[in-house]
């Protein structure tokens, strides 16, 4: 238990300083910032955006007694809320001047329902066409709209199979007359029900994935990149307070009072263990909250999150055991973390989160095996292609920690 008091004790000397602070959450956060307000109109760019598409209907359906004005439940159906972003409907009552408005490129699409639809959706054989008038100069948006028309003409066509097999019905005294509108209304609520817009433009990568917000997928490998690459200044950093106590013989002293060597040092690795905890939790959770980024599966961040804290941990651990002083561990601070960090983080900022340039350079660095694991679990990859390196990170921690332990101990026996 007194492990723990003297963890507490120096995890709150650590919050309370601001230079502490600031490396551990102001930083990471500016710098990620200011790379999301750099790139923050890429969504914007990147996708491109389809203004809807300009459409007159004419609608000259007579009706029918069977079927009623299919017509107009054609206009009414493409005239919905649910497809204002593909097309922008208005209405005409005569088929000349529908035309005369494509022509004018004051609408990109004239939809022109004969009079006969209705009828000829009743009567076994009749045929009719509806006619589509667009715009030459335009493509993509009169592309949709067909695709939109033609989705609701294939659930027409089965109106007339439907009216075609309910009339036969009421020739055999099956059903009544009366009984067919309301099948074929019927018909058609479950058709426009089963109607999806989105259906109509699914943006995908080459690999048939669904297109991702460009915007994460920059800020989202920075992020991480900044909390791996802080998380380690923070564990030599805190561990750096054993050889400050040292100098300032706060700590001799400490080792005069009943409490063993082992379980002084113990607080005190314990404490540095906390203190990245702490970091690492709030990075992950402020990220989300501030630039929107999507970590991955729960379970395996936690994994993953696991493995940077013990590693950065237990690696500021055994770098200040090999120090010193003070003075040394400023060095090895300021000079031998930035160069490894960088090192690990080379396919951060290449934009090669996973693979080249430089391949397996980046793993000569603990920090690289944590920029791994964490991008992996970003990215949505399998256990299988995540977990060797968190296996890594723990593998270095218990190296890292072994020796720590073995030089602190040596030196503090």
């Amino acid at each position: 238990m007194k492990s723990i008091t003297i963890a507490v004790k120096d995890m709150t000397r650590s919050f309370r300083s601001a230079f502490a602070l600031v490396f551990m959450f102001i930083i990471p956060l500016l710098v990620t910032g200011m790379f999301y307000l750099m790139f923050g109109n890429v969504k914007e760019e990147s996708q491109s955006t389809i203004a809807a598409t300009k459409v007159v209907i004419v609608n000259l359906d007579q009706g029918n007694a069977q079927t009623g004005n299919l017509g107009q439940t054609l206009m009414d159906s493409l005239n919905t809320e649910q497809l204002a972003e593909i097309m922008e409907v208005s209405t005409a009552t005569d088929a000349a001047e529908a035309r005369r408005m494509v022509d004018a490129q004051q609408a990109g699409v004239a939809i022109i329902i004969p009079a006969d639809f209705s009828a000829s959706m009743a009567e076994n054989g009749a045929t009719t066409e509806i006619e589509f008038y667009q715009d030459p100069t335009l493509t993509l948006g009169p592309q949709i709209v067909r695709s939109v028309l033609n989705q609701f003409i294939d659930n027409y066509a089965g109106i007339k199979l439907l009216a075609g097999a309910a009339v036969k019905k009421v020739e055999s005294g099956a059903i009544s007359s009366d009984s067919i509108n309301s099948i074929i209304e019927d018909y058609l609520a479950l058709s426009e029900s089963s109607f999806d817009p989105q259906t109509l433009i699914v943006q995908r990568t080459l690999d048939g994935k669904a297109e991702q917000n460009p915007l994460t997928s920059i800020i989202g490998p920075i992020m991480a990149g900044m909390m791996i690459f802080y998380a380690f200044f923070t564990g030599v950093n805190t561990a750096n307070s054993i050889l400050k106590e040292a100098e300032e013989g706060t700590l001799p002293r400490l080792f005069t009072t009943p409490t063993s060597h082992a379980e002084i040092l113990r607080g005190k690795f314990l404490s540095v263990g906390l203190t990245v905890l702490v970091q690492v939790a709030v990075l992950i959770l402020a990220a989300r909250l501030i630039f929107n980024i999507r970590w991955g599966s729960l379970p395996m961040l936690l994994l993953v999150s696991l493995g940077i804290i013990c590693c950065a941990a237990t690696c500021g651990i055994m770098i200040c055991s090999l120090m010193k002083n003070t003075k040394q561990s400023g060095i090895i601070f300021g000079g031998l973390l930035t160069v490894t960090g960088m090192i690990g983080m080379i396919n951060i900022f290449t934009g090669n989160p996973q693979s080249a340039p430089l391949g397996i350079v980046p793993l000569f660095t603990p920090q690289g095996w944590a920029a791994r694991a964490m991008l992996g679990t970003m990215s949505g990859q399998s256990a299988a292609e995540v977990l060797p390196y968190v296996l890594g990170l723990f593998v270095l921690s218990v190296v890292f920690f072994i020796i720590g332990v073995w030089r602190f101990q040596k030196r503090y026996a």
